[in-house]
């Protein structure tokens, strides 16, 4: 958590005009002085006793000395009055006040007596001309606000704001004191019917969520701010999907965290991004559990600059890890995380490796001078249609890198080695899916018969990570479209990078070794509501803005995906997210065997490496050319 850190220079108002609020503070209390004497004689200056006019000449010099001291120590002379609010005000009413009591007291002590309702006077004078001299800059302001409004009305942004609550208010009022936002509040929405028909800082709060797409379109909005940190998941997701439906750009703030740090404002608002619409809430892991099995270990990730990898790596160094071991051999990728890691442990012991799980020798040599004790292996290669052109490397990188990776675990004796699946390894219809159905059979045949505990965790899609659909969706509707989508009835399982990860880091908590743990991940989506949904959050309309084109399914691509092979049944766990499926069994010697075959046929380079491989893994079908 970052801290704010004031400056004095900027915070504190400048010399001059702190003199200035002096010399008016001083003809304010010649003033009020006077003008009392002025009411309580009836508005006639020919009435006000001789004897008080002296008593007033007297006191006046020490009462302008007094209170310019109390105006100093109830800070009046440091607020920057432009933002001042009823922490300022309340400083006037206790300064203006005891000033009042402290000229009676000294009116009474020298013999300088005015008359008793004089006291009164002063006070209710003094302390509105301190007001007034005080938040007169303010009222300008928003005066000149409000005729900036009328005369450049066409060019601000229309906005509907989402929720009456205490974010709504922090948003109304940056917008109201700043120059530089470009935007108009035009209505609120609030489910609470005790708020219809009201105004919170002059907009009207004009109904609950069922007005949204009306009021949308009465009062002209270009762009719906969601400012209900608190609300679940559920509720935002149903409101969200009202909102989404008008055509609007829809922003929100980020959670409820920021309104308790006071954080909220216009620049933490974030774009709306299809995570909000999955409709669950955030999948939870005992992180207790977590930190007892990582905290104080030297951990190894491979693939550590992938979406999964560099997510372990951060959510790994979040648990103290003694030693964090990152290896890629995509350079780019991997300095990014280690720059950002360094930035948020400075002192955690962090080592950064470039090199293939394909290099046996830097392999062996990498766990030989690290002697890692937890091993995430989530190098591979992964892009289904790109495998399907290049079935070796899926070979060698995928089911090789894995092999050797684990005998280097074996070897130097790591505790757990942890390899990162897919759901597309089940009853696999690509290449890619069948190598990492292989990559889990070299997990259990290595179990067998190694001291290190070796499991694999399976999951489906992973939301925003490289090469999923969002990121393409994304650049495809930034670029006017059209969005492509291979089939309109293809479905996936989804969960955000976050989440997978720390399930990923749960099941390494429960791993006994030969498991392989299946993630929950909730109802499967439409690609086509995926696609139709970020249009929509996008501020466009579907088939008139961007248009979306079916493609046909790609090589090797299913209309759907499953988490379990026929065989496998399910065990739960601790957690009711994460299952284990029972290990399908296999001759470990025919499988070594297997092994070398695909091997040597691999790195020769053969056409024929898809028969190989179907028969390793029986449920994997392919095309015959």
């Amino acid at each position: 958590m970052k801290e704010k850190k004031e400056n004095p220079k900027i915070l504190k108002a400048p010399f001059s005009r702190r003199a200035a609020l002096v010399l008016m503070d001083i003809m304010a209390i010649m003033v009020s002085s006077f003008a009392a004497l002025y009411i309580r004689f009836e508005f006639s200056f020919r009435a006000i006793q001789p004897i008080f006019l002296k008593h007033y000449e007297y006191t006046l010099v020490y009462n302008i000395c007094m209170t310019l001291i109390l105006f100093v120590l109830f800070r009046l002379y440091r607020s920057v009055w432009r933002y001042a609010s009823a922490t300022e005000l309340i400083n006037i009413v206790f300064a203006t006040t005891i000033a009042a009591l402290v000229h009676l007291i000294f009116c009474s002590v020298t013999g300088w007596y005015m008359p008793r309702s004089y006291y009164f006077l002063y006070w209710i004078l003094l302390f509105g001309s301190v007001c007034c001299i005080r938040f007169s800059y303010r009222i300008l302001r928003m005066f000149r606000s409000k005729y900036r409004e009328s005369t450049d009305r066409n060019s601000r942004t229309a906005v509907m704001l989402i929720g009456a609550g205490a974010a709504a208010n922090a948003i109304l009022k940056e917008i109201e004191g700043s120059r530089y936002l470009n935007l108009q509040v035009k209505c609120i929405i609030d489910d609470q019917p005790g708020c219809h028909g009201k105004f919170m800082r002059g907009v009207p709060i004009v109904g609950g969520r069922e007005s949204i797409v009306a009021a949308a379109g009465q009062y002209g909005i270009d762009e719906i701010i969601f400012a209900i940190p608190s609300a679940n998941n559920n509720v935002r997701k149903e409101i969200l999907d009202i909102c989404k439906e008008t055509g609007c750009k829809l922003r929100a703030l980020p959670g409820v965290y920021q309104l308790i740090n006071g954080d909220v404002s216009v620049s933490e608002l974030k774009e709306v991004e299809i995570e909000d619409l999955l409709g669950r809430e955030p999948i939870q892991i005992n992180t207790a559990e977590v930190l007892d099995y990582v905290h104080g270990k030297t951990v190894l990730v491979t693939g550590g600059g992938g979406s999964i990898g560099s997510e372990l790596c951060r959510q790994i160094a979040a648990h103290q890890p003694k030693r964090l071991v990152m290896l890629d051999i995509y350079e780019n990728s991997i300095y990014e995380i280690q720059q950002e890691l360094l930035r948020r442990y400075p002192e955690m012991d962090m080592v950064v490796l470039i090199a293939s799980v394909r290099n046996t020798r830097r392999i062996q040599a990498i766990f030989e001078q690290y002697r890692p004790d937890i091993v995430y292996h989530a190098a591979a290669h992964k892009h289904v249609p790109l495998m399907e052109e290049s079935p070796n490397e899926a070979v060698k990188n995928n089911v090789m890198g894995t092999l050797k990776t684990a005998q280097a675990a074996d070897r130097y004796g790591a505790e757990k080695f942890v390899l990162i699946s897919t759901d597309k390894a089940v009853n696999p219809t690509n290449v890619m899916g069948a190598t990492k159905r292989i990559c889990e059979m070299v997990i259990q045949m290595m179990n067998q018969k190694s001291r290190t505990n070796f499991v694999a965790v399976r999951f489906g899609n992973v939301l925003g990570s490289n090469g999923s659909v969002i990121p393409l969706f994304k650049k495809q509707i930034a670029e006017g479209g059209p969005v492509t989508v291979t089939h309109p009835d293809i479905i996936r399982y989804f969960m955000t990078i976050p989440e997978a990860v720390s399930l990923v880091l749960q099941a390494g908590a429960y791993a006994k070794g030969g498991e392989i743990f299946v993630l929950d991940m909730g109802e499967p989506m439409k690609i086509l509501d995926l696609a139709q949904n970020l249009i929509k959050l996008s501020g466009y309309r579907v088939g008139e803005d961007i248009e979306i084109r079916f493609t046909g399914l790609r090589p090797g691509e299913k209309m759907y995906e499953e988490l379990l092979m026929d065989e496998e049944g399910l065990k739960q766990t601790a957690n009711k997210r994460i299952f284990i499926g029972r290990p399908i069994e296999f001759d470990s010697q025919v499988f070594e065997s297997q092994l070398e075959k695909l091997k040597e046929d691999a790195e020769s380079e053969t056409a024929d490496i898809r028969r190989d491989i179907q028969e390793i893994v029986p449920t994997y079908h392919f095309e015959q050319e």
